[in-house]
C-alpha cells in the first residue's frame, strides 16, 4: 500500500465563506481521484520553527510553532 501527503492551506479573502475553503479541497482530492488515489483524511502537522540569532543580534527573531494541514492519500 502507498501513501502520498499533499500539502492544504485555503487561500481566501475577508469576503470568502467556508465554501471557498471547500472548493479548494475538492479541487485537490478530485485531482489525487482521478490518479486513482483514495483520499483518507486530513491531518495537522505542528513544527517548530528555530530562532534565529541575526548577525551580532541585530535582527534576531524568536522561534515559534507553526501548524501546516495536510491532506493524505493512499493507493
Amino acid at each position: 500500500m502507498e501513501f502520498k501527503v499533499v500539502p492544504f492551506t485555503a487561500q481566501i479573502t475577508r469576503n470568502d465563506t467556508t465554501t471557498t475553503v471547500a472548493k479548494q479541497m475538492q479541487t485537490i482530492i478530485d485531482s489525487n481521484v482521478s490518479e486513482g488515489w483514495e483520499y483518507l483524511r486530513m491531518d495537522s502537522v505542528q513544527t517548530s520553527i528555530a530562532a534565529d540569532s541575526g548577525c551580532f543580534g541585530i535582527g534576531a527573531k524568536p522561534g515559534f510553532v507553526t501548524t501546516f494541514n495536510v491532506l493524505v492519500f493512499r493507493k
